[in-house]
C-alpha cells in the first residue's frame, strides 16, 4: 500500500463486508509518530493528559448469581490467585467499562451495527479475525477521527481495577494487557495503570501517508482466534512464570485457559456476563474487591 512504511501484512477489507460509506465527523489536522518497535505511522503519545472515568458497574440480581456455582473458590484456586507471578487482563469490559471499537465506532457514526458484530466475536461464533475486519468496514476511521476520539473519550475504568494492579505489583506480581482492542486506544489505558507499553499484547490500526485507514497488522497474535491463548504461551515461555492467571470477560479469555497457557482463568462479569463463558470459568467475579481481598 502506497504510503505505508514497513512490511507488515496487512488485512483489506473482504468485499462481503464493504458497505456505503457512512458520513464521518470533520477530523483536525494530522500528525505522524513513529512506533519506536515498529515502522509504521502511528498515534504520538497524548495519554498523559487523560483523567480516567471510573465508571460504577450495576449489581445483578440475587437470582442470578444462584445460576453459577463457581463464584465460591476453592482453597487450591485462591492459592494459586495469591501465588501467580503474572496476572494478565482482557481490557474491554474488564479493565474497562466499554467494547472500545464500539466506541469508537459509535463516534464515528456506526455504533449499532458494529455493536452487533462485537457480540458474535466475544460469543466465540464469528471467527474473531473475521468480526474485526468486518467491524472495521462499517466505519474505516481515518488517524484524524482515532486522534480526535481519545482526546474527548478518555478511557472509562472499572471500579477497583487500579486498586488491584497496584496491589499486584506490590507483590512483585507482573500484570499485562491483553486484548483484541486497539494499542492506539490501550497505551493510555496502560499509562495510567503504570503497566509497561512493553506487557501490551494488542492489535494495530495501519494508516496511509494521508492517514487513512488501510487495514490492521495481522501479525499481532489477537488480531485472529485464539489469538490470546498463543500470547498467553509466548509471555509464560518468554518468562518462565511457574503460575500465570488470565482476567477476562469473553470467549477469547477463556482460550487461554490451556496447558502451557493460563492455570487459572477468572470471569469477570462486573460489566457483561456471557453466561457459555461464565459458566466455565474456574472463578467468576463480579467486583474486583474480591480479588484485591482474596490477595491478603
Amino acid at each position: 500500500m502506497e504510503g505505508l512504511v514497513g512490511s507488515s501484512q496487512i488485512t483489506q477489507i473482504p468485499v462481503r463486508f464493504r458497505q456505503s460509506h457512512l458520513p464521518f465527523r470533520p477530523a483536525f489536522s494530522l500528525k505522524f509518530g513513529r512506533s519506536s518497535s515498529r515502522s509504521r505511522f502511528g498515534m504520538k503519545n497524548r495519554h498523559e493528559s487523560f483523567n480516567p472515568v471510573v465508571a460504577s458497574v450495576q449489581k445483578l440480581e440475587t437470582s442470578t448469581l444462584s445460576n453459577y456455582n463457581n463464584t465460591q473458590p476453592s482453597k487450591g484456586i485462591i492459592e494459586l490467585w495469591r501465588n501467580a507471578n503474572a496476572v494478565c487482563f482482557d481490557v474491554d469490559s474488564t479493565v474497562c467499562v466499554d467494547e472500545g471499537i464500539d466506541e469508537l465506532a459509535e463516534f464515528c457514526g456506526a455504533g449499532k451495527a458494529v455493536a452487533e458484530w462485537t457480540a458474535m466475536a466475544m460469543s466465540g461464533s464469528v471467527p474473531f479475525q473475521d468480526a474485526l475486519a468486518a467491524r472495521l468496514s462499517l466505519f474505516n476511521p481515518s488517524l484524524s477521527q482515532v486522534e480526535e476520539f481519545l482526546e474527548k473519550k478518555p478511557p472509562r475504568l472499572s471500579p477497583g481495577i487500579d486498586e488491584l494492579v497496584n496491589k499486584l505489583k506490590a507483590k512483585n506480581t507482573d500484570v499485562y494487557l491483553i486484548s483484541g482492542g486497539f494499542r492506539q486506544m490501550i497505551n493510555p489505558v496502560a499509562s495510567i495503570l503504570g503497566i509497561p507499553h512493553e506487557n501490551i499484547f494488542a492489535n494495530q490500526l495501519l494508516f496511509g501517508s494521508s492517514g487513512e485507514f488501510i487495514g490492521f497488522d495481522t501479525n499481532e497474535h489477537t488480531s485472529r482466534s485464539g489469538g490470546k491463548a498463543t500470547a498467553v504461551q509466548q509471555i509464560r515461555k518468554d518468562h518462565n512464570y511457574k503460575a500465570l492467571v488470565m482476567i477476562g470477560d469473553g470467549a477469547t479469555d477463556l482460550e487461554a485457559r490451556q496447558p502451557g497457557g493460563a492455570d487459572l482463568f477468572i470471569c469477570y462479569g462486573g460489566v457483561q456476563l456471557r453466561p457459555a463463558v461464565a459458566g466455565k470459568a474456574d472463578w467468576l467475579v463480579f467486583d474486583f474487591k474480591t480479588l484485591i481481598s482474596s490477595l491478603d
